[in-house]
């Protein structure tokens, strides 16, 4: 076995836990990146709920999902996903921090993330998924890893299974994921 990046492992997870027709959540569709892979992983059966704070986010993902009809986009924080949501999901994907080459001073928060994980976890089919990707190499990346970290230390152990995949000899405070299995 070869061990797999950070955003490798991410779609690893993707895929052992995302099947055709499953609806999904993109909690921060960001570039469009992983709303993509989730449009394509649920096939037009399924369906993808993309959240961002920044319309511009939003439009850049449309552009890269647009051969997709299976995508509904939602300019606002993933905090409040379950007031748009009324179906079981199998997986929720998170990447915190900024968007890459967008505004830096626009960043997640751990009190948003933390609220928006309870709301998304309530929704989550037993056997399903939430994937965070935290970035800790900025001041407010720090922050929110903490406050994650420990937000996950003492969650239920009888209602999840949760998992952190890092590399702990890279320099920089690299980027690491917590998955959240439900029970």
């Amino acid at each position: 076995m070869k061990l797999k990046g950070i955003l490798p492992f991410s779609k690893h997870l993707i895929d052992e836990f995302v099947a055709p027709g499953d609806h999904v959540v993109d909690a921060t569709c960001g570039n469009g990146n992983d709303t993509l892979y989730l449009a394509e992983k649920v096939t037009d059966a399924g369906h993808v709920f993309a959240f961002d704070i920044q319309e511009t986010a939003i439009q850049h993902a449309k552009v890269k999902t647009a051969a997709h009809s299976n995508i509904t986009y939602i300019h606002d924080g993933h905090q409040n996903a379950a007031q748009y949501l009324s179906e079981a999901i199998s997986c929720a994907i998170f990447n915190l921090g900024y968007l890459p080459r967008g505004d830096k001073s626009i960043v997640t928060l751990p009190e948003t993330t933390i609220q928006a994980i309870n709301e998304l976890f309530d929704l989550l089919k037993a056997g399903g998924v939430i994937i965070l990707v935290i970035y800790p190499g900025h001041a407010e990346g720090q922050i929110e890893k903490e406050a994650v970290l420990k937000f996950l230390q003492h969650y239920d152990q009888d209602k999840a299974h949760i998992l952190k995949y890092e590399f702990i000899n890279q320099r920089n405070n690299p980027p690491f994921i917590c998955a959240i299995e439900k029970r």
